[in-house]
């Protein structure tokens, strides 16, 4: 096969920006040079971390998932076969196993996880009940940050700090909000905000000079640009970098566990911690966030226990060794249009890739606790955010064939891309399946298909086989959620979700919802699939992160094609035999049922009625850890404090900010040769041509604005005009 094409893309890196302004430090540049595709770099020899008796692992997770899945297509091959072979039932076969090696994988690797949880010791050495051991080296905190509230922002990162300065060891650890936003007003509001933060942390002790804030103003290849960016220009300075989410919570103890196994394990370029999924309050949010309290520490330490060094990346709440990182992780630009050309979305899992291609070891810790982050709260949501990924995901296709990767990297390239390629397949053996069944039930048999013959071609199958390889396959692809609940129920975990009766309700009531949700998000992600195959590109939006629900008539506008498709799926099989209809009853009710779905999911009030009935409890709700306490009551603090305004007004009443905001303009707001950005151009027309602040907020665009702030002669061309208002 020939290999993908591949072409080394450029980030470009901005000269030194001189003066860094009000809320930089000095600049520490780290070269950090874009990786080949096609040639792999020399690698060199470090220390190992790799685990004993990995190979027999991997051999039980694979090996074992491999010979269910032969038994499994052996039986749907008997059930199949009866009259012979048809094309149209060699094509349900096929997809067959796809799916079944793929839920099997998923089941030998909790088995795993069952053996990891029951054995003792940790990765690296991280012992969550021992001394909080010192660190001795340099560690950034980064947030990178697009159009988000940035009171919620702000607020768990103070909550993480205050956190981090109770274990004393606050010192060694710098903060940085690296925000790529482009509207105006939440710029100028995270400017706001981030001033309102140092003083809150001067208030509580010393700190606040450690609290740093960087806007770039081209969101040049995404977060990942926006992490590369940082590295060369402050990457100098820092043995490792703590990368956190716009939502990303986490405890001091956990932080300076990771800064120390950072330095106890100079072979380890990145170390992945296993964030719970927290604050949920919608009915769609706590099923997410209970299956990911309840399963999710089985499924972790699966991974992390056939991984070994060759684990994964997740984009956040991992600690990376920052020379690693520069050195071996610069993606390069795929070659090609979007969506599959470009910079690479999915940029966590490649980076993995590479770090670990360059002989540095990387683990996941799902032991270490106090690693929280918050999940989207509606189906709508969820299904806005898999697009993105899906794009990202089906891109490293063309990264597969990189030269040097491990093969576990490979393994979870594929990994990535099979999850949304098993939504289509799914589809597509659902409707090959009833046309086999409209070809048994309407089209006479052909009997002479290829001159005289004994038997008829004609599709037949065994319902007794067929029935026992659906339960069979429902077995397997429920055994990791009751391994992880008799595992939770003989073990004190059992209380945090209100007790073994409790945690069993919660595991039926997700199980039930999450069924009815698959059908709807298979056609979504088809859908996206689809999209993308056509030359659709994802684009980047803030995400959602409270209340989910959307007027009806939306709600409506987005579902009614799965509902229809429902109908129309239940309709055929009611004509063709109610058997049929029996059989396709779980897909058929979730997508007909599509819209109350979707649209009661999304409510925070049937959140609340099942939290009051003790369901979907996790132990973070019994007893908060203080670091969430602490972030909530910012977060309810911050909601009137850090409200976005007009930016411009604010910055011409406000005169410390509005002195931060040009100290920190890069360049100092002049423009440099060159630059002949049209969004600074025509904002500074349009502003200059203004009478009044309100003609200019009418004529300009969100990115003109920004532009024009950017700039020192637009910037003191809005104060001027909102002066004078």
């Amino acid at each position: 096969m020939e290999r993908p094409d591949l072409t080394i893309g450029t980030t470009p890196v901005p000269p030194a920006l001189g003066a860094t302004g009000a809320f930089l430090p000095p600049e520490a540049p780290l070269a950090m040079p874009v990786q080949s595709l096609r040639q792999a770099p020399r690698r060199e020899r470090r220390p190992d971390t790799q685990p004993t008796a990995l190979f027999l692992r991997r051999l039980f997770v694979m090996g074992g998932a491999f010979a269910m899945t032969v038994v499994a297509a052996w039986q749907m091959y008997l059930v199949l076969s009866v009259g012979g072979l048809t094309v149209l039932e060699g094509v349900v076969l096929g997809i067959f196993v796809v799916l079944f090696a793929w839920i099997a994988f998923s089941c030998t690797s909790a088995i795993g996880g069952a053996i990891a949880m029951l054995g003792k010791g940790g990765a690296l050495g991280i012992d969550p009940s021992a001394p909080l051991p010192q660190v001795s080296k340099r560690v950034a905190l980064l947030m990178p940050t697009y159009n988000e509230p940035p009171g919620r922002v702000l607020a768990g990162l103070q909550a993480t700090y205050e956190s981090l300065r109770d274990t004393g060891q606050a010192e060694h650890f710098d903060v940085f909000i690296l925000a790529d936003t482009t509207d105006p007003d939440i710029w100028v509001a995270e400017e706001a905000g981030v001033l309102a933060l140092r003083e809150r942390i001067a208030a509580g002790g010393a700190g606040a000079e450690r609290i740093f804030y960087r806007r770039r103003p081209k969101n040049i290849d995404r977060k990942a640009g926006n992490i590369g960016e940082w590295v060369t220009r402050f990457g100098g300075a820092y043995e490792s970098m703590i990368v956190l989410d716009a939502d990303s919570v986490m405890t001091g103890d956990a932080i300076v566990r990771l800064a120390a196994a950072m330095e106890a394990n100079p072979g380890v370029g990145l170390i992945q911690t296993l964030p719970v999924i927290i604050g949920g309050r919608t009915l769609f949010a706590r099923v997410q966030q209970f299956a990911g309290r309840m399963y999710g520490p089985l499924l972790a330490h699966g991974l992390a226990w056939w991984h070994g060094a060759d684990s994964n990346y997740w984009g956040h709440n991992a600690i990376i060794r920052t020379q690693a990182f520069a050195g071996e992780a610069g993606l390069p630009h795929l070659k090609g249009r979007t969506p599959f050309g470009g910079h690479i979305l999915s940029h966590d899992f490649v980076e993995a890739a590479l770090i670990r291609r360059g002989g540095w070891g990387v683990h996941m810790v799902p032991s270490l606790e106090g690693s929280f982050e918050e999940g989207p709260p509606s189906i709508t949501d969820l299904a806005i955010r898999d697009r993105r990924w899906c794009q990202g995901n089906l891109q490293h296709a063309a990264v597969l064939p990189t030269r040097g990767l491990a093969f576990a990297s490979r393994v979870h390239l594929l990994t990535g891309i099979g999850s949304y390629i098993t939504s289509p397949l799914w589809l597509c053996m659902l409707l090959v399946g009833l046309a086999i069944s409209v070809q048994a039930r309407f089209i006479p048999p052909d009997y002479f298909p290829r001159g005289a013959s004994l038997f008829p071609s004609w599709p037949a199958q065994d319902p007794v086989r067929a029935a026992y390889v659906f339960v069979g396959t429902m077995v397997v692809l429920l055994i990791p959620k009751f391994i992880a609940f008799l595992i939770t129920a003989f073990s004190r975990r059992r209380r945090g979700f209100g007790g073994g009766f409790a945690a069993l309700g919660g595991l039926l009531v997700e199980t039930l919802i999450s069924g009815l949700a698959a059908p709807i998000l298979m056609v979504v992600q088809s859908g996206g699939v689809a999209g993308i195959l056509m030359g659709k590109d994802a684009g980047w939006q803030p995400q959602q992160r409270d209340d989910g629900s959307v007027p009806l008539k939306d709600t409506i506008r987005r579902y009614w094609k799965e509902t229809a498709l429902g109908l129309v799926l239940a309709g055929a099989a009611l004509l063709i035999a109610v058997e049929l209809f029996y059989w396709m009853l779980p897909v058929i009710l979730g997508l007909v049922l599509a819209i109350p779905i979707a649209s009661l999911t999304a409510k925070r009030s049937w959140g609340t009625s099942f939290a009051k009935l003790g369901l979907l409890r996790i132990p973070e709700e019994k007893a908060p850890p203080a670091v969430l306490e602490r972030a909530r009551a910012l977060v309810a603090e911050l909601a009137t404090q850090g409200a976005v305004s007009e930016a411009a007004s604010r910055l011409a009443h406000d005169p410390a900010l509005l002195a931060a905001h040009r100290a920190s303009l890069p360049y100092g707001g002049q423009r440099l040769k060159g630059d002949v950005s049209v969004d600074r151009l025509v904002g500074l027309a349009k502003a200059e041509d203004a009478t009044t602040l309100e003609e200019a907020l009418s004529h300009l665009s969100a990115r003109e604005k920004a532009a024009v702030l950017g700039d020192a002669a637009g910037l003191e061309r809005m104060i001027a005009l909102a002066r004078a208002a």
